[in-house]
């Protein structure tokens, strides 16, 4: 649930309409104030983001900017994306996402959902993954359309990226219908404002364990989803070890080899019963080169052949599967591509860099739209207790947009 701010935020945002210095300065306020209210909404992966979207849109609306919305097959998540400026080709579109992690067991210093500033730090769920660049998006509109621009900037929200990436398809297939060719993507991910070509892809995957339940007295009786499922893992963390024993020299990632980490798991119903039942999420983030699939093979052949055949000699019903939630496409940007020499152009950076983590971007680029990767604050800090950005990141990200929106002019 979200607090009910927007009526007051509209009322605080009519002093906001001024030129010039007056302008730039009142949007860095305005930004906090909106970064607040994001904050506020408690968006967690894979649940309903529509009272965001809706604020959102809501706020669009109230400075004559239309946008479209994309659900997904409930109807319950969604995707926005508008344009400021002229219909036609040549747009920058400006992308982040509206989902936020978890921050169940994690000990926070104040309220996870009220932004809080202090040290020149702005402190809450999502400021810097990635509300921030949200919130520097929404606040730049009236500065955006005071340019008259002869090229458009489009802004776009899209659900789910933390657990996979399932509202950005769904996104691209919109942009593409509107008719207009973008010249580039940035996805606002938290990278320092330095310029991002390229991250790893991802494999998104669910193992489920069906065993037989027993009294605990005599666990022969019985199959132990957990205990089989415990030698899954211990398949797959012997597997992460030998790939990281083998690091790729001079390769530009880090850690320079693929990787595989286990990230939740629950089964059981009690210590007196041999568990039924037990499911872990896991994941593979290859280098390029690494085949994703080939390890998920060679890794469910063990599955079965060695696990499931111990199972079923004891109960023939038992079952091991293994599921693919989602398939993160990886991304590479080609130096020369349109996306990057607008960044150069813009920025004045010479040099690029890769990252381990996954984004959306790899959806656009896949569609053949030029992206990079390009946002305010430090991964460091997200996915943490006392996540926060840097005020001062959020200046440099309004100055890029302040940047942005008079090369749209020209």
């Amino acid at each position: 649930m979200v607090r009910n701010v927007f009526p007051m935020f509209r009322e605080s945002f009519s002093w906001f309409r001024k030129p010039g210095d007056a302008m730039k300065q009142d949007t860095l306020a305005v930004t906090k104030d909106i970064l607040s209210r994001l904050v506020a909404f408690e968006s967690l992966s894979a649940l309903p983001n529509l009272d965001m979207i809706d604020f959102i849109r809501s706020y669009l609306d109230s400075f004559g900017v239309t946008s479209s919305i994309s659900y997904d097959e409930s109807g319950n998540r969604a995707n926005l994306y508008a344009t400021i400026g002229p219909y036609g080709d040549g747009g920058v579109v400006l992308n982040g996402h509206t989902d936020v992690v978890p921050v169940t067991g994690q000990i926070w210093t104040d309220d996870p959902f009220v932004l809080t500033e202090r040290d020149g730090r702005l402190f809450g769920r999502g400021s810097v993954d990635m509300k921030g660049f949200l919130a520097c998006m929404l606040a730049m509109v009236p500065e955006f359309q005071a340019h008259n621009m002869n090229r458009p900037i489009h802004i776009s929200f899209c659900f789910d990226e933390e657990i996979g990436g399932f509202g950005a398809p769904i996104l691209v297939d919109d942009i593409l219908s509107k008719g207009m060719v973008p010249q580039a993507v940035i996805v606002g991910e938290p990278t320092s404002m330095q310029l991002i070509s390229g991250h790893k892809a991802g494999l998104e995957l669910r193992t489920e364990i069906n065993g037989f339940e027993a009294h605990s007295s005599d666990p022969t009786k019985g199959v132990n989803a957990v205990e089989f499922a415990a030698r899954f893992m211990g398949k797959i963390l012997a597997t992460a070890q030998q790939l990281a024993a083998k690091p790729v020299h001079g390769s530009a990632f880090e850690p320079p080899y693929t990787t595989l980490n286990i990230g939740m798991i629950n089964g059981g119903a009690a210590r007196n019963i041999t568990a039924g039942s037990c499911a872990f999420d896991w994941e593979v983030r290859p280098l390029p080169g690494d085949d994703a699939h080939a390890i998920l093979k060679e890794l469910t052949t063990y599955a079965d052949a060695v696990l499931l055949n111990e199972m079923r000699r004891f109960a023939p019903e038992a079952a091991i599967r293994t599921i693919i939630e989602a398939n993160v496409p990886a991304f590479h940007a080609d130096e020369q591509s349109d996306a990057m020499r607008l960044i150069r152009e813009l920025t004045g950076l010479n040099s690029s860099q890769v990252v381990p983590f996954g984004t959306d971007a790899g959806y656009f680029a896949r569609a053949g739209l030029s992206t990079v990767v390009f946002g305010p604050g430090s991964i460091d800090q997200a996915h943490k207790p006392d996540e926060y950005i840097e005020i001062a990141e959020i200046k440099k990200c309004l100055g890029f947009m302040r940047k942005l929106a008079r090369y749209q002019a020209q």
